[in-house]
């Protein structure tokens, strides 16, 4: 009896212990179920819904939106709301806004140049022939007092031999009267003012003074070091007063003159460091300093010149090499925020400032300058307020971005309303593969009317929601899809399939 008694007791506890255990989870199991569905929403984050379970193009089966997870009414007009499962989820993240240096750097194509201040020409100041020639090449090297070539000229023999005999003359009126000395001296400097203005060296004048005869030819020499860059001159050849025959230039220092663009020009000052690196020398940098900023623009470039000078050692430095200039450019303190929070719309450009838990307002906001990571914002947020810096298209997708956009300004007040993301999908409509572009992840199709946005037939390029659904496709294809509008002028395709007779 006790045995049974004792059997009895624990079936009991053993029951009474299931059935706490089990109510749980049969009460969890009936709120679940008594929950009721609201719609299905896409996995990828596309503004597309359907009322029953479908899967996407990938396969992936549309997420359920039960009642209560729905987001709630914005508490004041424009706000974005998305739940803080979807934000987790999306992966959103926030930076705020702060102070800070916009450190960026200039970069620009630039090209070796000759320095214009070394560059010489060799021209006589009288009339002659040219003789002989002792440098017969263009690109020799010469030093300077090199002989470049000999030179006849009658008027350089007639300077000469009045030279000659009024040296002779002072020379033998030692003994005469103080006036008529000083009249032959006279007449000598002038002779020999003549021949230095003729750039005739002192050592030929010594000689010519020396010898008191006249030479038929004269050697012209090297004003400086450097490259014979052109040689007009010939043996023989007759040349006029003031012709170049050769030009000369000192390739000792260089200059490297880069095109900045118009935006960037404000941020380039004389005197800041540069770096530069040319194809011809790779991995090979040169440092120097911006000399000058050319005061012109390029009308059909639009760009500047700026011009860095460096040294030119052994000549490595070629005219005409291609280099790469880096400019340190440094702006003062400024209220910025990251480029990834900027959404472009091309006509305005707008971020999403978080304003509580699961809430953003788009904000419209006015840049000023760039940095590498960072850009100016002069109006529309203040310094400290978080923004969004990823996942900024997704939250677009998730909401209705479109919509709290158009509350911004009073100029939408009158238009149509927004498309909502329910009344988005169902642009659908058959035509021909003309090409796939899988890096850029776009389509063109040449497709016939659109009844939904009162398209007529034409040949255009889709955006595609994911690389996958054009695999299989080639041009020549007829194809039926589904496409949303993503933004004003961007239109992706959500669904493609082949036509049903093709």
């Amino acid at each position: 009896m006790i045995a049974g008694i004792v059997a009895v007791a624990v079936a009991a506890g053993a029951g009474y212990w299931w059935g706490a255990r089990v109510q749980p989870e049969k009460q969890t199991a009936q709120a679940k179920q008594e929950r009721r569905i609201l719609y299905y929403r896409n996995p990828m984050g596309l503004p597309d819904t359907s009322p029953t379970p479908k899967k996407d193009p990938m396969g992936m089966d549309y997420i359920p939106v039960y009642e209560g997870e729905a987001e709630a009414a914005p508490s004041t007009p424009g706000e974005v709301v998305i739940s803080a499962e979807k934000v987790q989820k999306l992966g959103v993240r926030t930076e705020p806004a702060a102070m800070r240096e916009l450190d960026r750097v200039v970069r620009a194509a630039g090209r070796v140049e000759i320095d214009e201040r070394r560059v010489h020409a060799v021209a006589p100041k009288f009339e002659g022939w040219v003789e002989k020639l002792h440098v017969n090449v263009t690109g020799q090297p010469v030093t300077r007092g090199q002989p470049l070539f000999e030179v006849y000229s009658p008027e350089l023999v007639s300077a000469q031999r009045e030279y000659a005999i009024a040296a002779q003359g002072v020379a033998a009126l030692r003994d005469a009267s103080p006036e008529a000395q000083a009249s032959m001296r006279q007449l000598a400097e002038s002779s020999l003012a003549r021949l230095r203005n003729w750039d005739i060296s002192d050592a030929q004048l010594q000689a010519l003074a020396k010898s008191g005869e006249a030479r038929r030819t004269l050697t012209l020499r090297a004003p400086v070091s450097g490259i014979v860059l052109e040689k007009k001159a010939l043996s023989g050849m007759r040349f006029m007063p003031g012709e170049s025959l050769y030009q000369i230039a000192d390739l000792s220092s260089v200059w490297v003159v880069a095109d900045v663009f118009e935006q960037d020009i404000a941020q380039v000052t004389v005197g800041a460091p540069a770096t530069l690196t040319l194809s011809a020398f790779p991995g090979e940098t040169f440092s120097g300093k911006v000399s000058y900023i050319y005061p012109t623009l390029n009308e059909q470039t639009r760009t500047i010149p700026v011009r860095v000078e460096l040294p030119n050692p052994g000549l490595r430095l070629k005219p005409a090499m291609y280099a790469h200039m880096e400019l340190a450019a440094k702006g003062g303190s400024v209220l910025t925020v990251p480029l990834s929070a900027v959404i472009d719309s091309g006509t305005r450009k707008i971020v999403l400032v978080q304003v509580a838990e699961g809430r953003f307002a788009p904000r419209e906001v006015k840049l000023g300058a760039r940095g590498d990571n960072h850009v100016a914002v002069l109006d529309g947020v203040r310094e400290g307020e978080p923004v969004v810096v990823a996942a900024n298209f997704l939250i677009d997708a998730e909401s209705n971005l479109k919509a709290a956009l158009g509350s911004l300004s009073p100029e939408t007040a009158g238009a149509a309303p927004a498309q909502t993301a329910t009344s988005a999908v169902g642009h659908r409509g058959e035509g021909t593969v003309e090409g796939v572009d899988p890096k850029a992840n776009t389509i063109s199709l040449s497709h016939g009317p659109i009844a939904s946005l009162k398209w007529p037939a034409m040949s255009m390029e889709f955006t595609l929601a994911n690389a996958a659904l054009a695999q299989k496709l080639k041009p020549g294809d007829r194809v039926a899809f589904e496409f949303v509008e993503r933004q004003p002028g961007e239109y992706v395709i959500t669904r493609i399939t082949p036509h049903a007779g093709h």
